[in-house]
Parts: structure tokens; C-alpha cells; sequence
């Protein structure tokens, strides 16, 4: 069976940020403790239970970096007797304010080989207005502690369309990003979740749509010209630095998400572990969240890859073709520009990508 992909996620912040949805609370040195021991007793549960590889291992959150180097490798070491991890790519999300160089060093040390550190903005004021706890100057001793300790293999967040952010403050930031040469950068959209605070009170000086246009082809443009490759809506990358772990989400491969709020894809069916960290501490399982795997799902998301979708690669996994009623629909967007067709398939532009949604569900009708 091919190598699954494993996600932990870690559901600690010093503080929430005003435009975050994904599952965190505050933390406490017991809490953590509890938290570590849970999360490496549903490893080696789940490892037994399955007997597959793991070749990929992900530490989301919350911000994994707050739980601490120990911690951390307790958990690792506890995944690699469950899941082998045998040549895996191992990511830790870092936030440079809670992350010291001692920290990293002993993350190395234990087999941490790539790390995705919450930027989000080169720019002061910028970081101000998103919440964020660090500055500029913590993100640039972290990398540079990072690469002093060996890391070869950085990513770097970068937020688009935030309050009052110009097509001037945007390139300052990614020729601040550039600066710190990283392999990877994930450069996504600012987008408004109900439940956040940003969403029950939306900032002022949010770009309009026309804004968030310029602003998200600028951000493509620029990053390729500073090496970074697109090939997914949001991620841009040094060739063969791709995320393996996230490509196995996008190319419809299986995955195992163990902590509160995580999903799976195994077996044809997808499963989550509610939002809730007192039923995981308490060995409450995951909730059925129906079949996965189809083609229209397949479909769905290759479309977010620069790849796109090709006859090849459905023929393999499927047993038949991409249907015609699809490809006509393709042909007729790409006359609006937001296809680009290709002789063995089809892809998304970069104005495709800014209505992916859409083009994507016509597509799929």
C-alpha cells in the first residue's frame, strides 16, 4: 500500500488571531503534557490498527512551535515507531514569537527537516493589524537561526488582501521574503470565517475585488520572478520543494489527522475528530464524514494545482476518460480566459484561480 500522510494537530496559541478559524486554545505547561501524552497513545493506537508507512508528518495547528522541542520529539519518536517515517518530510509550523534557537536546534536534531513559519508580513504595521504577536526582526533571527541549525528546507507564510495593504506594501513584502531565500512560500488570500473576530467585525480598509485582483497577480507575478514556481493556487516553491504533505491532499492521496479538529481520508471514507479537546483527551473517536475519492472530488481538487487534471492521470486512477460534457465546458471557459487548455488536459488560470469555486463547479455540473 502507498505511504500515508500523517497530520498532528497541536490546538495551542499564546493568543487567537483575529482572522483565524482553525481549532486553538490558550496553554498551560499541564495542559500540554496531557495533551502530548493523548496525542502519542492515538499514534501508536492508530498505528497498530492500520500497519501502514507514513512517509509524510505534519504538526498544524495552533502553533505547534508553543508546545516546546520536548514535547514535540516525544511525539515524533512516537509516530516513527508507529508509522516507520522512513526518508519522510517532517514540517513543524513556527511562529517566530514563540520559538527559541534552542528550540530549533534540538527539532533538527530529532528529525524535524522542514519548517513553515507564520510570516504573514514583512511589514510592520501590517503585522499589527492582523494580530500577529511577532515583528519583523523575530521572523529574520528565526530563519537565521533555523538555517544555522541546518534546516535546508523553510517555508514562509504570506497573507494577500489584508486591511489597507497596497500593491507597495505587498512587493515590500515579498522582497523581504526574498531576502530570507526560502524554499517555499504559501501566499494565500485573506478571507473573512464567520466565526472569527474579523468576521463578526469586519477591519476597515479591506481591498475591493478589483484590489484583491491586482494584488493576488502581483503576488504570482513577483514570486516567479524571484524563483518561486506556482503550482497550487496559494504555494509557489524552488523546484522539487514542493510540500509533499500537502500535494497528498491535492492529489487525492490518503491521510490519517489525529487531534481535535483533524480529518482523514482512508479507505474511501472520510473521518474528523470534533473541535472539542476534552473529547479527544476523554478517547472519544472521529465522526463518519461520508465516502471520498471520486472522481468529481479528484477533480475538484487537481484543479487547484497549475498541473491541473489529465486524461493520464484519470484513465489510471478511473478506468475511463475525463467526461466530454466537461471538456466542452472547459473549451467554452477557456475562450473567457480563465482555462488554459492543454493537449492532454486542462488548468486552471491565474484569473481562473481567483474564481476557482465557480469555475470549478461549472466544471463539475
Amino acid at each position: 500500500m502507498n505511504p500515508l500522510g500523517l497530520y498532528l494537530h497541536i490546538p495551542f496559541c499564546l493568543r487567537k488571531c483575529p482572522y483565524c478559524d482553525f481549532y486553538s486554545l490558550p496553554a498551560s505547561p499541564d495542559a500540554m503534557d496531557t495533551y502530548t501524552e493523548a496525542l502519542k497513545a492515538s499514534i501508536l493506537d492508530w498505528g497498530k490498527r492500520l500497519k501502514r508507512p507514513a512517509d509524510t508528518c505534519y504538526f498544524g495547528g495552533g502553533t505547534p512551535s508553543l508546545l516546546g522541542a520536548r514535547r514535540i520529539a516525544g511525539i515524533l519518536m512516537a509516530a516513527r515507531e508507529a508509522f516507520g517515517l522512513e526518508k519522510a518530510e517532517v514540517t513543524v509550523e513556527v511562529n517566530p514569537a514563540t520559538v527559541e534557537q534552542k528550540d530549533l536546534a534540538t527539532l533538527r536534531q530529532c528529525g524535524v527537516n522542514r519548517l513553515s513559519i507564520g510570516l504573514q508580513s514583512g511589514v510592520e504595521e501590517e503585522l499589527g493589524s492582523l494580530g500577529r504577536l511577532h515583528s519583523v526582526e523575530q521572523a529574520i533571527h528565526t530563519v537565521a537561526w533555523a538555517r544555522q541549525d541546518g534546516f535546508d528546507n523553510l517555508s514562509l507564510d504570506l497573507m494577500i488582501a489584508t486591511p489597507n495593504q497596497t500593491v507597495e506594501s505587498l512587493t515590500r513584502s515579498i522582497e523581504f521574503c526574498a531576502s530570507l531565500n526560502p524554499e517555499h512560500i504559501s501566499a494565500y488570500l485573506l478571507k473573512l470565517e464567520p466565526d472569527t473576530d474579523f468576521g463578526r467585525h469586519p477591519p476597515s480598509g479591506l481591498p475591493d475585488e478589483e484590489m484583491e485582483r491586482e494584488l493576488y497577480l502581483t503576488a504570482c507575478e513577483r514570486l516567479e520572478q524571484k524563483g518561486l514556481l506556482q503550482y497550487e493556487i496559494s504555494n509557489f516553491a524552488l523546484p522539487g520543494r514542493e510540500s509533499r504533505h500537502n500535494l497528498k491532499y491535492w492529489n487525492g492521496e490518503e491521510y490519517l489527522g489525529l487531534g481535535p479538529s483533524a480529518h482523514s481520508f482512508l479507505d474511501g471514507r472520510r473521518f474528523y475528530f470534533p473541535r472539542d479537546l476534552a473529547a479527544f483527551l476523554e478517547g472519544i473517536g472521529p465522526k463518519e464524514d461520508g465516502s471520498g475519492g471520486d472522481f468529481e472530488e479528484y477533480a475538484m481538487l487537481r484543479l487547484r494545482l497549475t498541473e491541473g487534471i489529465r486524461e493520464l492521470h484519470v484513465q489510471e486512477k478511473f478506468g475511463y476518460s475525463i467526461p466530454d460534457p466537461m471538456w466542452d465546458t472547459a473549451r467554452r471557459l477557456a475562450k473567457g480566459g480563465l482555462i488554459h487548455l492543454l493537449p492532454d488536459g486542462f488548468a486552471l488560470t491565474r484569473e481562473g484561480m481567483l474564481v476557482s469555486n465557480a469555475v470549478i463547479a461549472a466544471l463539475l455540473d
